[in-house]
């Protein structure tokens, strides 16, 4: 008898658990054949559950065969509370597990469910905080490092890391400015995108407070880690790694890129990235010929906002963004958060992270509503008609790969190299693809420079003609120009449509 006829029986008959027990065996299940005399053999397991997602330990199932031998009836109940006795006395805080029998043709197993925890870290007395926190990776049981033990405190005390003060971060007023003035202009762009007239109050420096980005003292301002990461580099850790590889695998790199500096700037970066890297094609629609991009772009932003937005930024990893033959791959440092399961997820369900950077994410459009994230990449590649989505939860990571059709595009088509070539190399310098990605970092610099010399050439250039040359979106352009204006190095003469560019040398 296998253990699947248990599972038929109970009220675990559910799509979480039913029709799954080969994934589910080795992540939230585990078996016992009889009750061990060392108890801690499965309370340490319990603890691991309360401390991630929840799960089931099983006794009266052989472990390696998963064949259903029972717990003798004589000993049924005292088995039952030797097993709520052991983990009331040993596991602190106090765990308070479903202990239930179930029989399945005459043979009876009992079914210890422990649920995904909210006092954490839950550790054994005996070992201690330090020694005796437990984590549940893959289908292990494994003692807790200590930088997972402070993360596991913060979720316990509901403490978002990026609303802590960030030591020794000057709060200046040019770096105020800036941010306040980032975020109008994308609220800007995003009403002006969806159509909407109504006109959002401006963001100011009490906004920021409001949003736990800055602190109020009574000697002026203290910086929220929120605050240095949308402002500056001041965390090594937050940067974005963009890579295109040859083939499947990461055996040899054809382009190499690393992004800094302030998060939202880092996602336009690596949007723009993924969009130069990959097939731009065309169809005819009636008269016109549409171009599109073989990967929605809305997706790909998606991912990589998911991937900034969501990241366990105690990590010392950064987000990565890679390219391959057939699919893109964006990995964020740090699994689901607080014992949240992919499948609550999936359907739509959060728990915020890092609550002032996703605050401020959807104050500037770049997150539309809370818990939807991982819908929205599945149906827009249904409506691509891409194969399905990967969501690939690891103990300390979560990846996602969208795949690419293996068929070519209808239309141009164009790679990454073609374009490079065909506009010679005015965006990337393929001579500075050499050497480990973070060896060069590349800014909005580099860009801006190609838009300064596209307009050279053609001094009527639109944002949107500049846009489709750089196969970037025709924000990120229009914002380049906002920039070089304010810079001085770009000059408007004439009506926005009869007028035309000039450049100034610096």
């Amino acid at each position: 008898m296998k253990v699947a006829e248990i599972i038929k029986v109970s009220k675990y008959a559910d799509d979480s658990f039913n029709g799954r027990i080969g994934r589910s065996e080795s992540k939230n299940i585990e078996f016992k054949e009889m009750l061990p005399k060392n108890s801690e053999k499965y309370t340490k397991t319990v603890v691991a559950y309360a401390n991630t997602q929840g799960g089931k330990v099983i006794f009266g199932v052989v472990d390696e065969t998963r064949e259903i031998v029972g717990i003798d009836e004589a000993i049924l109940f005292q088995t039952m509370d030797s097993i709520a006795n052991a983990v009331s006395d040993s596991c602190e805080p106090q765990i308070v597990p479903e202990i239930e029998p179930y029989t399945v043709e005459g043979k009876t197993v009992i079914v210890v469910t422990v649920a995904a925890a909210p006092s954490r870290p839950y550790y054994l007395k005996s070992k201690g905080k330090e020694k005796g926190t437990y984590i549940r990776v893959a289908g292990t049981t494994r003692l807790a490092s200590s930088e997972k033990i402070k993360e596991l405190e913060m979720e316990g005390e509901k403490i978002s890391w990026d609303e802590l003060t960030c030591v020794g971060f000057n709060v200046t007023e040019k770096a105020v400015k800036k941010l306040c003035k980032d975020m109008n202009t994308r609220r800007k762009e995003m009403q002006e995108q969806k159509g909407l007239t109504e006109k959002l109050p401006m963001v100011t420096r009490t906004n920021l407070v409001n949003w736990k980005v800055l602190k109020k003292t009574n000697d002026g301002y203290l910086a929220s880690n929120a605050f240095a990461l949308l402002t500056s580099e001041h965390f090594p850790f937050s940067k974005t790694q963009c890579a295109v590889f040859k083939g499947t695998d990461r055996a040899m790199f054809l382009d190499k890129r690393e992004y800094t500096g302030p998060l939202y700037e880092q996602i336009d970066e690596a949007l723009n990235f993924v969009l130069r890297n990959i097939r731009l094609g065309a169809k005819i629609e009636g008269l016109l010929r549409k171009e599109s991009y073989e990967l929605p772009v809305e997706a790909i932003r998606e991912m990589i906002v998911n991937a900034h937005c969501h990241r366990n930024m105690r990590d010392e990893s950064c987000v990565q963004v890679a390219i391959y033959d057939d699919r893109l791959e964006v990995t964020s440092p740090g699994g689901l958060y607080n014992g949240l399961t992919f499948e609550e997820a999936l359907q739509g369900h959060s728990k915020l992270r890092n609550r002032a950077i996703a605050n401020v994410f959807s104050q500037i459009g770049l997150i539309e509503a809370w818990g939807t994230g991982l819908q929205r990449i599945q149906n827009l590649a249904k409506e691509y008609r891409l194969p399905d989505v990967e969501f690939i939860e690891m103990p300390e990571t979560f990846r996602v790969n969208l795949y690419r059709n293996p068929l070519p595009m209808q239309g141009i088509g164009q790679t990454s190299a073609e374009y490079r070539q065909n506009i010679g190399n005015i965006l990337v310098n393929d001579g500075e693809n050499v050497g480990d990605v973070g060896e060069k970092s590349v800014n909005a610099g580099d860009a801006k420079a190609s838009v300064l010399r596209i307009i050279a050439d053609n001094k009527k250039a639109s944002a949107s003609e500049i846009a489709k040359m750089l196969s970037v979106t025709q924000r990120t352009v229009e914002r380049y120009i906002r920039e070089l204006r304010e810079e001085g190095r770009l000059v408007r003469h004439g009506s926005a449509r009869g007028g035309y560019w000039e450049v100034k040398k610096k």
